[in-house]
Order: C-alpha cells, then structure tokens, then sequence
C-alpha cells in the first residue's frame, strides 16, 4: 500500500520562540513537512514584512510545489531594547511608532494573506492562523493603554475576517483564525512577565502544543473568528 504523502506547512516568524516551536511540533507529531521562513537564519525561504517584493518572493518559491494544507503566521512586534514600548497613555501615543507596529502586526500579515492563500488547497480542508492578541478584542478592552498594539491586532482581526469570507466563496472547507497565545515566555513578552506570574506563563512548547489543539479542532463555520490558547472563541 503506498505511503499517504504528509501535509504541507508554512511557518512564517519560524525564528521566534513560538514559531520554531510550532515547527517543532508539526514535525514531530502533526505528520507535517513543514517550510519555514524567517527575517534572517537559516530558513528555507527569507522574507521582509515590511517589504512585499520579498513575501511575493516567498511565496512563488514555495508554491511550485504541491497545494499547502496549512499556513502559520508566527510574527508580531510590542516593544524593542531600543525603549520603544506600549503607550500607557495617549500622551504617549507616537506616529512612528504606531506606524511600525501597524506595518508588522496588521499590514505585513495582510501582505502575506495576499500572496499566501493561493498556495492553499481548493477541494479540502486547509488552514491559515495568524498569531493576534487577546488586547485586540474592542469589545474585551477593560484597561486601556497600549493603543498602537491594541489598534493593530484588532485591525489584523478583522483583515482575517473578511480574508475568511472571501476564501470561503473559493474553498468552502477553508478556515482562517486568529490566535491569542497567552503570554508565552518569549523576547516580545518578556519586560511584562512580571505581573502575570509563574503559573499563567506558558512555555512555547506548550503554547504551540495548545495552539495546533485549537486550529486541529475548528470547523468551516468558524472561520474568520478570534481563539485563545484554550479554543474559547474572544469577541471583537
């Protein structure tokens, strides 16, 4: 009997703590061949998301192949060493930035939907997740602050709505969600772990254990919405 040929994955941010440990993942357990691109490093392919040439790039060098089944989006930007970090207050609110963060948090992802959905198979299941935020969430917002990555995840929100509605219209089996994490004991998370604690603070290779649970476990009719690290559907 001939061997099924395994899934097909695209981890795209697979350098970062929860992207490599998706690529881990879907190696080890999910029976996945699995491409990765990165900024820099050794990946297979390299790309800029602040620069569609070089998605466009990417995604011509890995759609030569076979139709792809899942499609992981591991980027995202809060702060840099350089002092750049959330606003606590709209006193601090800075164009550039917001501009930044919009660029890598919402628009790049947008860029790699644009180039990426269409490597995604047309006549059965296949999956694009990107990596949001529960602050992301209108309707969850309880303390303010932290305008730029707030606007920008709930922006990426709902490109990935209306990413799902269109693709549904080509692929009726097709799903697209964003994912909320949790905080993860990554570089991004790190200068506020403090005030979460040891036991609300997951390791990547738990997050991503949790995250593949929750893009295993959605159907069609959820496409398009927000999902915590425990398959809780988050409100916009």
């Amino acid at each position: 009997m001939a061997k099924a040929p395994a899934k097909r994955a695209i981890v795209l941010g697979a350098s970062g703590g929860i992207g490599a440990a998706v690529v881990a993942r879907l190696r080890q357990f999910g029976g996945y061949e699995v491409l990765t691109g990165s900024r820099s490093g050794s990946a297979d392919f390299l790309f800029d998301l602040t620069d569609e040439s070089s998605i466009a790039r990417a995604a011509e060098q890995v759609g030569n192949s076979e139709p792809v089944d899942l499609v992981f989006i591991a980027t995202g930007l809060l702060h840099r060493d350089d002092g750049m970090n959330p606003e606590k207050s709209w006193r601090a609110v800075n164009a550039a930035y917001m501009s930044e963060i919009f660029a890598v948090n919402a628009i790049g992802p947008a860029l790699v939907a644009k180039h990426f959905l269409p490597l995604l198979k047309r006549d059965r299941r296949a999956v694009l997740a990107a990596l949001s935020a529960r602050v992301g969430s209108i309707d969850d917002n309880r303390l303010g602050g932290w305008h730029s990555y707030r606007a920008s995840k709930a922006a990426l929100n709902m490109l990935m709505k209306t990413f799902a509605i269109e693709l549904s219209r080509r692929n009726p089996h097709s799903i697209i969600a964003s994912l909320h994490p949790g905080t993860v004991d990554t570089g991004l998370s790190r200068p506020f772990q403090r005030s979460v604690g040891a036991a609300g603070l997951f390791a990547p290779e738990e997050c991503a254990d949790a995250l593949l649970k929750v893009i295993d476990s959605l159907k069609p009719e959820d496409s398009g919405g927000l999902f915590g690290w425990d398959g809780a559907r988050i409100p916009f």
